[in-house]
């Protein structure tokens, strides 16, 4: 059964870090690429980040660069979301997902459950 599982999410002050964490099973990661996007109530979901686990090869959305970092381990079939600097604005829940090929590109093919992650003091 492919399955993906977000971890990691939780309530920090701003400035924070958090390091999500999309562990898959059922399939490996090599040659897929993994992303990461956020949508809140009511809201259209954005693309935060991708990694193409072949090549390491990532994509950021510009809000997000230098502040975030996305990265995997292909032994632990797990891609992580370190963000660092965190504002209220990136409140929202944020999914990973898999597509079957190495390019970050819809439609993704598996989608995790989400993971809150809230920033407020």
């Amino acid at each position: 059964q492919v399955q993906l599982v977000e971890s990691g999410g939780g309530l920090v002050q701003p400035g924070g870090s958090l390091r999500l964490s999309c562990a898959a099973s059922g399939f490996t990661l090599d040659n897929y690429a993994i992303g990461w996007f956020r949508q809140g109530p009511g809201k259209v979901r954005d693309a935060v980040s991708c990694i193409i686990s072949s090549d390491g090869s990532t994509y950021y959305v510009d809000s997000v660069k230098g502040r975030f970092t996305i990265s995997r381990d292909n032994a632990k079939n797990t891609v992580y979301l370190q963000m660092n600097s965190l504002k209220p604005d990136d409140t929202t829940v944020y999914y990973c997902a898999a597509v079957l090929v190495p390019l970050c590109q819809e439609p993704y093919d598996y989608w995790g459950q989400g993971t809150q992650v809230a920033v407020t003091s």
